[in-house]
């Protein structure tokens, strides 16, 4: 993990090749290290963007930016699933101070990168 400038920790989703819900879900449990009883599904995803003591190491005290790239192959290949997280994601960076959801690049790290949107 990173920090930001405001000493956040910087956590990175890397979305490049999901391609569904349960790929999302499944990376996301990876990168945030969510605990074994997270439900792998929307609510559940809300409600642990939500919950700092479910959030990795320092970042409950410090703050979490969550970094989302590669998520345009997602995006394309559901764009009604995509829309749903997009939702969730804006939604959790609302409920309050400590964490800070950012769309990164959207294509393949592997490739040139692109801007969201």
């Amino acid at each position: 993990m990173t920090e930001d400038p405001a000493g956040r920790l910087v956590v990175t989703l890397d979305l490049d090749g999901v391609t569904d819900k349960a790929g999302l879900m499944d990376r996301c449990v990876r990168a945030l290290g969510l605990p074994d009883w997270f439900g792998r599904n929307w609510d559940a995803l809300a409600d642990s963007l939500a919950d700092p003591s479910v959030w990795p190491g320092e970042t409950a005290e410090r703050g979490l930016v969550l970094l989302v790239r590669g998520w345009r192959g997602y995006a394309e290949a559901r764009p009604d699933e995509w829309a749903v997280a997009e939702e969730i994601f804006a939604e959790a960076t609302d409920r309050g101070p400590g964490l800070f959801v950012t769309l990164g690049p959207g294509g393949s790290s592997k490739g040139a990168a692109d801007q969201p949107g």
